[in-house]
């Protein structure tokens, strides 16, 4: 069976981070689903079954802001509009949207609680309760995920309110009798409760039969993969994660073994004695690779001897070590006397690699993957790059390689970014701000920022009853807030606590109050009592004395974990130095990252057991170059898994 023959429910782009999770959502409901451009013709979509219009970064009123052929609303077949879309449903039909300016109008980033207050359309039987044989309904409360500045404050004509927050009494609205609705929130996200529930009910609106699965991916990938690789062979890098090996896998099902050749490069970027144990693992996964010592190459392009051109800005890191990766294959190729006109580079790129390097039309880049650099990018267009699991979530990529035999641990094993430790290892030159000057900061944001910010946040956090004290830290991290990328500062708090109940209800509401605040992160332990007016960045970039403290502090922290998170609830737990010197004793700072997810688009900090976490934090701290470990107890969103 071909995707031609399936029901389909197309789902327009306006850029929303989460666009290809709804694609996910509505096929792991059992109903193919496709990403459309916002410019197709309403006659092109007369074959979907109905027609989903995504969140996304602008605001519906900005000057050529993404619009859609309002001749869908003629095609009798049901219509979903998620933030965003919910807000361009309603300014085409009449309604009326107010752009968000801080929390004016209720922007919200975060959770927030719903009250439906009509069990119908994506509702249906929501809140239905059976008492002697007679149907009766009461009002639900709703835990959902918002993420916008913008809301709708007042209706089209024909539509009507079927659910409602504090902030915003326009969280879901409805026209019943031509099925079209819209949501303020994110019904897609895993943080949204009864989120798969309202998708579901949307399905069973739009009647589309429900026989889509992953078995079906995996015959039309082989179908596909022999189709674009044609008489052509396949170069790849294997890295022992999922992605690679589940990208590696499917193309040696389609092309057979002599015509796919792996290999797993020793950036000298990895974690302690990875190469090593990647090899072991993927060898008892019968994969066969080859390991290519290339350290130095990557340390002198990232630190050449020319001080001048030190890489210090994420963006550029990121993108040296796409180079260097490239720079390796051609050395391979070149010793192994390969013709790469003959050899396309195969990469296991999932769909976050894509949509967080701003991959779609009206999508913010939130920073480039290793994978997603211009020069791969190029390559792509040129036609040397096969991605057979491009359009797949982490969890798709564990379910394909299970049903492909991989062993379960690998399957199961933590991400860990492609770049290795080297996006982990935030650096700072002297006369930057934690090298954030070299991205693109809007100048009036490092210019006007108010460094007595602390305060504010201060006061704020006297009226709630926490005991908390506040810090702003001038090193900046990446975030992403209503679909836009941010780059903005972290908040320190400290003070006692033996618990994270006050910490994760305080966090988001920092995170939502304060614009120039992104990420908030604890202290957990310093040598002495925290001082802020003698603690600040300190100078560091990519050196192998930094690569060992940081592989050291993550050799501690995961093995720890392995012992704390026996189920393995921790998504991953990222290990990251900074250069920071609290309180003039050493010059580093490890923050720890741990976080519970599905699928990596949304996560929440994970609250392991604070006197174990103390006991990790003082292990970390025999190392006399270490300040101070710092626990990060920020969602995503507002803040992203990575720090850079």
């Amino acid at each position: 069976m071909t995707t031609q023959e399936y029901d389909k429910i197309a789902i327009l782009d306006y850029g929303s981070q989460y666009t290809h999770l709804i694609a996910r959502r509505i096929r792991g409901l059992g109903v193919y689903s496709e990403i459309l451009p916002t410019d197709i013709s309403a006659e092109k979509l007369k074959i979907y079954k109905g027609i989903i219009l995504s969140g996304g970064p602008n605001s519906v009123y900005e000057d050529g802001a993404p619009n859609v052929d309002e001749g869908i609303f003629e095609l009798g077949v049901p219509i979903l509009g998620i933030c965003y879309g919910h807000q361009l449903i309603t300014k085409l039909l009449g309604g009326e949207v107010k752009k968000g300016n801080g929390n004016e109008t209720g922007a919200e980033f975060g959770e927030a609680i719903i009250h439906v207050e009509k069990n119908a359309g994506i509702f249906e039987d929501f809140g239905t309760n059976v008492m002697d044989g007679i149907k009766y309904r009461e009002i639900l409360q709703v835990k959902v995920w918002m993420s916008h500045g913008d809301k709708v404050t007042r209706l089209p004509d024909g539509f009507e309110i079927l659910a409602s927050s504090t902030d915003d009494p326009y969280s879901a609205v409805g026209d019943l009798e031509r099925n079209i609705y819209g949501v303020q929130f994110h019904p897609e996200v895993v943080h949204t409760m009864k989120g798969k529930e309202m998708l579901l009910n949307f399905i069973k609106l739009t009647r589309a039969e429900r026989n889509w699965s992953t078995s079906s991916f995996i015959s039309q990938a082989v179908e596909d993969i022999k189709e674009r690789v044609g008489d052509k062979n396949v170069f790849m890098f294997v890295s022992g994660g999922v992605d690679s090996s589940v990208a590696y896998t499917l193309l040696v099902k389609a092309l057979g073994q002599e015509r796919v050749r792996g290999f797993f490069v020793d950036t000298g970027l990895m974690r302690k004695n990875e190469a090593n144990e990647v090899k072991k693992m993927l060898n008892e996964a019968g994969i066969d690779i080859h390991v290519e010592p290339a350290e130095k190459l990557f340390l002198d392009n990232l630190t050449p001897q020319d001080s001048e051109h030190i890489v210090i800005a994420p963006e550029k890191k990121r993108e040296w070590i796409g180079l260097s990766f490239l720079d390796a294959r051609e050395k391979i190729m070149k010793d192994q006397n390969l013709d790469s006109r003959q050899w396309l580079l195969g990469q296991g790129t999932i769909y976050p690699d894509t949509i967080e390097s701003g991959g779609t039309k009206h999508a913010h880049k939130i920073k480039t993957h290793h994978n997603r650099i211009p020069t791969i990018v190029q390559m792509e267009k040129d036609g040397l790059i096969i991605e057979p699991i491009k359009n797949l979530y982490k969890d798709e990529v564990r379910l394909v390689g299970l049903e492909l035999g991989l062993p379960n641990k690998l399957i199961d094993r933590r991400p860990f970014p492609g770049p290795g430790l080297g996006v982990r290892i935030l650096c700072n030159k002297t006369g930057t701000v934690a090298a954030t000057k070299e991205l693109p900061v809007p100048d009036e944001f490092l210019e006007n920022f108010d460094w007595n910010l602390y305060k504010e946040i201060q006061n704020f956090l006297n009226g709630q009853d926490v005991k908390f004290s506040a810090h702003v830290l001038q090193t900046r991290s990446v975030g992403v807030q209503g679909d836009v990328r941010t780059y903005k500062h972290p908040v320190v708090l400290y003070g006692k606590t033996g618990n994270w109940k006050d910490l994760s209800r305080i966090a988001p509401k920092i995170t939502n109050k304060f614009p120039e605040v992104n990420r908030v992160i604890y202290l957990i332990h310093s040598r002495k009592d925290f001082q802020p007016n003698i603690s600040g960045p300190s100078e560091g970039w990519i050196t192998e004395d930094r690569i060992k403290i940081l592989q050291n502090a993550d050799d501690i922290a995961q093995k720890w974990l392995e012992k704390v998170d026996i189920g393995k609830n921790v998504w991953q737990m990222p290990t990251v130095l900074v250069p920071l010197s609290i309180n003039n004793d050493g010059d580093e700072a490890i923050i720890l990252r741990p976080v519970v997810s599905e699928e990596a688009m949304t996560a929440n900090f994970a609250q392991l057991p604070m006197e174990k976490v103390k006991d990790l934090a003082e292990d970390i701290m025999h190392d006399k170059n270490i300040s101070a470990v710092f626990y990060d107890v920020t969602n995503k969103p507002p803040g992203t898994i990575e720090w850079e």
